[in-house]
């Protein structure tokens, strides 16, 4: 960036003067009291996303067969609106009074109701009374979560049962509240039959929307996985939506749950929310969230009466936390380096960003900056946005191992048509940059190319025209 002039720096905005946006966050595992939420709200609300994913609790909020406790959660979702947020809702898991495996799994995690009549009638009474309640304030609502992994369908995944669970239970929210919108799949990675075989037993025509979620350290199939779900979802029903509803990475290799073991950094994390987040919003998914707003406990395999089994702390949080000796996150939370990274996506990709083709095209040239060596040509993500103004902005990095490599070089871009207050934002620091002259060659024919630029394996923003807000 040395050759660059920094001319400014992006203001970071909350999401109540940003208002719509197709950003989120996970506020998840307040059903099992997995962290302090007061100390939270404020920082996930200056974040700028829209979105805020919550768990609803059946087992936290029906500890008596027929009387149910929203105070809990009308307190989370209540404080999200006047924060100009929207909260959805994320319907789990089981209840010990009903469902005899839930007596065994912490927090009833996957433990679903579907063995007795009994049961079957309590979770659509619950359901029905939730949305009801909700009413007015909540829109989304997603049915269970990663029934096609064993950790939250404890007897086994099985699409076709699945599938049949996510109708009736679509019925149930439509009894309760007909304006609600309802999210079905919820699946923890792509995978066709499993997919299919739900929308065998008619889900495509019970829900508005099926999500997905993805943990895979390596982000270059993304647009392939989205591009073939929505063309299985478009022999069953074109109007189903898609969204990503889950996706994150730990900043610590110490950590339990997806993607455990890897030898992950608060840099690395950072880079890759960057590189994920942009991905989602240059494809159709309808809104994205980020997994999660802070450090916590997994708690899908705990057993009830062995602390241990659920004490398996996970990094994934935007937010540190500290943890007391039940696992609860607690205190002052502080911002990691993806927070801020998220918080320039929020800032710059507002409602009037869409994903646009532009006439743009990556040119290998010999750069004194590699020592003669041609500009950087493979691994190379190019992404177009375009606001309602006609301002553009070109989102691209080097998408290189996360594990193993870190990358600076160069890459030069060539524009057809006219550039105009081109600009250079580091989406990791929000940074801003001219591009001085001797870095851009005028073509005849309205013809700009940008000579090796700065590329990293963390995205940079090219911007034409008044794209900072």
């Amino acid at each position: 960036m040395e050759r660059l002039q920094k001319i400014g720096h992006l203001k970071a905005a909350s999401a109540q003067e940003i208002g719509w946006s197709r950003l989120g966050v996970g506020f998840e595992k307040l059903d099992r009291k997995a962290f302090d939420p007061e100390n939270a709200y404020q920082l996930v609300g200056d974040l700028g996303v829209h979105y805020v994913r919550l768990q609803s609790g059946w087992q936290r909020t029906e500890r008596e067969k027929g009387i149910y406790d929203f105070a809990w959660l009308d307190a989370i979702v209540d404080r999200f609106l006047a924060q100009g947020q929207e909260p959805w809702i994320d319907l789990c898991y089981g209840n010990d009074l009903y469902t005899e495996s839930a007596k065994t799994y912490y927090g009833a995690v996957g433990c679903p109701p579907i063995g007795s009549d009994e049961e079957k009638a309590a979770w659509a009474r619950y359901v029905e009374t939730l949305a009801a309640h909700f009413a007015g304030r909540v829109t989304w609502y997603e049915i269970w979560n990663e029934a096609d992994g064993q950790w939250c369908w404890k007897h086994g995944p099985n699409a076709a049962e699945f599938g049949d669970f996510t109708v009736e239970t679509a019925r149930a929210i439509r009894r309760a509240d007909p304006k609600a919108r309802i999210i079905g799949g919820v699946v923890s990675w792509i995978q066709m039959p499993f997919l299919k075989g739900m929308l065998d037993r008619g889900v495509g025509d019970a829900v508005d929307a099926l999500s997905f979620h993805r943990y895979k350290a390596d982000e270059l199939s993304a647009l392939q996985e989205i591009r073939a779900m929505r063309a299985l979802i478009n022999q069953y029903n074109p109007k189903v939506a898609i969204i990503q509803g889950e996706s994150g990475t730990q900043s610590d290799s110490r950590g339990a749950g997806a993607l455990r073991g890897g030898s992950w950094t608060e840099l690395k994390q950072a880079k890759y929310t960057l590189r994920h987040r942009l991905l989602d919003l240059s494809s159709e998914v309808l809104f994205t969230s980020q997994f999660s707003a802070l450090d916590m406990v997994e708690a899908l395999n705990g057993m009830v009466g062995d602390q241990k089994s659920w004490l398996d702390f996970g990094y994934f949080g935007l937010l540190h936390a500290d943890f007391d000796e039940d696992g609860m996150a607690s205190g002052t939370y502080s911002p990691k380096m993806s927070y801020y990274a998220m918080q320039h996506l929020a800032t710059l990709f507002r409602a009037d960003v869409h994903p646009k083709d532009l006439p743009v095209l990556r040119r290998c040239k010999e750069s004194p900056r590699v020592f003669g060596y041609d500009d950087s040509s493979s691994q190379f993500v190019m992404l177009g946005f375009e606001r309602d103004s006609g301002a553009q902005a070109i989102a691209y990095w080097k998408a290189v191992d996360l594990m193993q490599e870190t990358f600076e070089g160069t890459v030069s871009l060539e524009f057809g048509g006219e550039t105009r207050d081109i600009r250079l934002i580091d989406l990791m620091t929000g940074d801003v940059y001219a591009i001085p002259e001797n870095m851009i060659t005028r073509i005849e024919d309205g013809v700009t190319c940008l000579n090796h630029l700065p590329l990293t394996d963390s995205p940079l923003l090219i911007t034409l025209g008044d794209f900072v807000h």
